[in-house]
């Protein structure tokens, strides 16, 4: 079944509305977040189909939020894909042991960032 509701997380505003601008073109319904547990507080909420997260926020940062969605039973079957200007080879294992299920640096494509959703 192909994803229609994505979740996007990002604290900056422009990284926010650009990955929504990209989203909603491709004819997703998006919901956004701007801290890792407003992501989780959301996904508990609205139950997305992906989630799209920056790892480097305030508070609670991506990658602690993806372990807090993964590890709860309600969520743990809503892929988390990191889209984060992190990319060390030793960030892309530090995510997957988050349970992140793939990592897309900055700068992205509109294609990368479609395919990649596409792909899960």
């Amino acid at each position: 079944m192909k994803p229609s509701k994505v979740m996007i997380v990002d604290d900056s505003p422009v990284d926010l509305q650009h990955l929504k601008q990209i989203m909603a073109d491709a004819g997703y319904q998006v919901i956004t977040a701007t801290d890792g547990q407003d992501a989780y507080d959301k996904a508990k909420a609205y139950r997305p189909d992906v989630i799209l997260m920056d790892v480097v926020m305030e508070g609670v940062d991506g990658f602690q939020a993806c372990r807090n969605i993964t590890s709860d039973k309600d969520l743990a079957s809503i892929p988390v894909v990191f889209v984060t200007s992190k990319n060390q080879r030793a960030d892309r294992v530090w995510g997957e042991l988050q349970g992140g299920k793939g990592m897309i640096t900055k700068p992205y494509t509109q294609a990368q960032i479609i395919d990649t959703i596409a792909a899960l």
